[in-house]
């Protein structure tokens, strides 16, 4: 029996399902509600945007796989309880038997992925921003992050906001979607191992790919302890309290955790990328392949969120 016969469809289906189901969840308990049908509505309209992307994401993947015949499996949604992640998932994963043998495939198989998902998710950043209010900036509690791209879409929507107002991003579960949707193609698109980023840098760059891969990981340890560092010394010079001191400084080390997970997770395969056996790529890959750079440099975050004290 082959290795294609032996997946099983329900295990899909079973663990989107559950992904469904915890990001539901999510949305009700941490998105602003004053009564249970807002709380209700919340987690509808949050499960519905977040999944619409994520889906869109991986379609992406599979409907290139599919094209350039490679042994692609469909995607396995990863659930997560929201009392351990803000947003009841982790993404989804397509497992590929083999390798990619072209790098025109290559570059169409990474790059499929995040350019479907963020065809949804910037839509409905700015569909949610029109329901978003203006608060203090304070009255939040703490302040998501911030990319070039959420920063445009907010002076799009907004204007320019007076000094010391934001808006709350929380209040619309379309909008909180949208802007995770640009967190997780940021996050797909780092130029590590056979991450999305990965495969894209490979097909542009070739070997280059390795050191590339490598450098970036250890950046990810150097980068959220500098992180970590800069916002515990801003919170210590304020004279703040050992505990919001400590509180300021965690949000720098999801680097560091991100860069332990992707140790654990590259460790057996590495983070260099399995050649390909040929060299050429179209015009049109390596258009490709630039606007995926440019898009990971306009949704790039040097923070998911952190406390405003």
């Amino acid at each position: 029996m082959s290795e294609v016969k032996k997946r099983n469809p329900y295990v899909n289906l079973a663990l989107f399902l559950a992904t469904v189901a915890m990001v539901y969840w999510a949305g009700m308990l941490h998105l602003a509600a004053v009564t249970i049908s807002d709380a209700v509505y919340n987690g509808a309209v949050f499960a519905a945007s977040l999944m619409a992307i994520l889906v869109a994401h991986e379609t992406g993947h599979y409907v290139m796989a599919r094209k350039n015949q490679v042994d692609a499996s469909l995607p396995y949604f990863i659930p997560i309880p929201p009392l351990i992640s803000l947003f009841g998932t982790l993404g989804a994963v397509i497992v590929m038997r083999g390798r990619i043998r072209s790098r025109s495939a290559l570059m169409q198989v990474g790059a499929a992925g995040p350019l479907a998902g963020m065809l949804v998710a910037v839509p409905l950043l700015f569909i949610g921003l029109r329901q978003c209010p203006i608060v203090d900036a304070t009255s939040a509690g703490y302040m998501e992050g911030q990319s070039l791209l959420y920063l445009l879409a907010k002076y799009i929507v907004f204007g320019p906001l007076p000094e010391g107002k934001d808006i709350l991003i929380n209040d619309s579960p379309m909008a909180f979607a949208g802007w995770f949707g640009m967190l997780i193609t940021m996050l797909n698109m780092l130029p590590i191992g056979q991450l999305d980023g990965g495969h894209i840098f490979y097909a542009l760059f070739g070997d280059l790919h390795g050191k590339v891969s490598v450098l970036f990981h250890r950046l990810l340890f150097v980068f959220g302890l500098a992180l970590a560092t800069w916002y515990g010394f801003d919170a210590w010079s304020r004279q703040l309290s050992t505990e919001e001191i400590v509180a300021s400084a965690i949000p720098g080390l999801s680097w560091v955790f991100l860069g332990t997970i992707m140790f654990l997770v590259f460790r057996k395969r590495g983070f260099f990328h399995p050649p390909t056996d040929d060299n050429d790529l179209s015009l049109g890959g390596k258009i490709t392949g630039i606007a995926c750079l440019f898009v990971f440099v306009i949704t790039f975050m040097p923070t998911v969120m952190r406390p405003i004290l």
